[in-house]
C-alpha cells in the first residue's frame, strides 16, 4: 500500500484554491475597454485555466498568433488590472480548502499549486489567504514552463517541487484544461465543481465533488489503491 511519503497533490489555484473567477473577468473586461475590444461570457468561460498566450490570440481574437509582443503586453496589462482588482478585496480560500490542507500537513502529504497565472499572481493569492504557510516556495506559474495547459508541464514540474512521482500525485483541477492536462501527466485527477458543472468533465476525472470538504485521507489512499 502506498505511503504518505510517496503522495503528493498539486492543485491548481483559480476555482480550486480561491475564487477570483469574478476579479478575472473584470480585469478582462477593464483591459477590453482600454484597447476596444470585447470579450463575450462564452469566450471567458472557455478561457479559464488557459495561459494568456493561448486565450489572447486563439479566444479573444485580439492579435495574430505570430504576434508575441502584442501578447505578452496585453498579458501583462491584464495582469496589473486583476493584482489591483485583488488589493482592493478580500480574498477567502473556497470552501474546505483550509481543513484539506490542514489534514495533508497532519498526514505528511506535500501540496504544490501548478497554475496557468503568473508567480506573482499565486503569490498574492497564497498570502492573502493565509495558505502560503501550507505551500511555501512549492508553486509554480506560467513563466515556469514552455508549453500551458492541456499540455502537463506545469504540473509536472510542481511534482518535482515536491520530490513526487507523477503517477504518485493527485491534481486538483476546476478547468477542462487542467483535467486534461492531469491525464496528460499520469496523473490521479479531482475536479470540483467550482466553475463547470459535474456532467461537463465527460467522466474523464477520477473522481467529480463540490467541494474540498467532501475528501477524507482515506478517499486519497483510495485513488491509488
Amino acid at each position: 500500500m502506498i505511503k504518505p511519503d510517496q503522495i503528493g497533490v498539486v492543485f491548481d489555484l483559480d476555482g480550486v484554491l480561491v475564487d477570483s473567477h469574478d476579479q478575472h473577468h473584470e480585469a478582462w473586461q477593464r483591459l477590453g475597454t482600454e484597447i476596444g475590444k470585447e470579450i463575450s461570457d462564452a469566450q471567458f468561460a472557455e478561457s479559464f485555466g488557459m495561459r494568456n498566450e493561448m486565450c489572447i490570440p486563439h479566444v479573444f481574437h485580439w492579435a495574430d498568433p505570430e504576434d508575441k509582443a502584442a501578447i505578452q503586453d496585453l498579458g501583462n496589462r491584464k495582469e496589473v488590472h486583476y493584482r489591483e482588482i485583488l488589493s482592493g478585496e478580500k480574498i477567502d480560500p473556497l470552501p474546505g480548502v483550509i481543513e484539506f490542507t490542514q489534514m495533508l500537513q497532519k498526514a505528511g502529504i506535500p501540496g504544490s499549486v501548478g497554475s496557468s497565472t503568473s508567480v506573482l499572481n499565486i503569490e498574492l493569492c497564497l498570502r492573502a489567504t493565509g495558505l502560503d504557510s501550507f505551500f511555501g516556495k512549492n508553486i509554480t506559474g506560467a513563466e515556469d514552463v514552455d508549453r500551458g495547459k492541456p499540455a502537463p508541464d506545469v504540473f509536472l514540474k510542481a511534482a518535482e517541487k515536491i520530490n513526487r512521482m507523477p503517477f504518485n500525485c493527485l491534481v486538483i483541477e476546476d478547468a477542462h484544461v487542467g483535467v486534461e492536462a492531469g491525464i496528460a501527466a499520469g496523473m490521479k485527477v479531482l475536479a470540483v465543481t467550482t466553475t463547470h458543472a459535474a456532467e461537463t468533465f465527460e467522466g474523464k476525472p477520477n473522481r467529480i465533488v463540490d467541494t474540498l470538504a467532501e475528501i477524507q485521507l482515506a478517499d486519497i489512499f483510495a485513488f491509488f489503491a
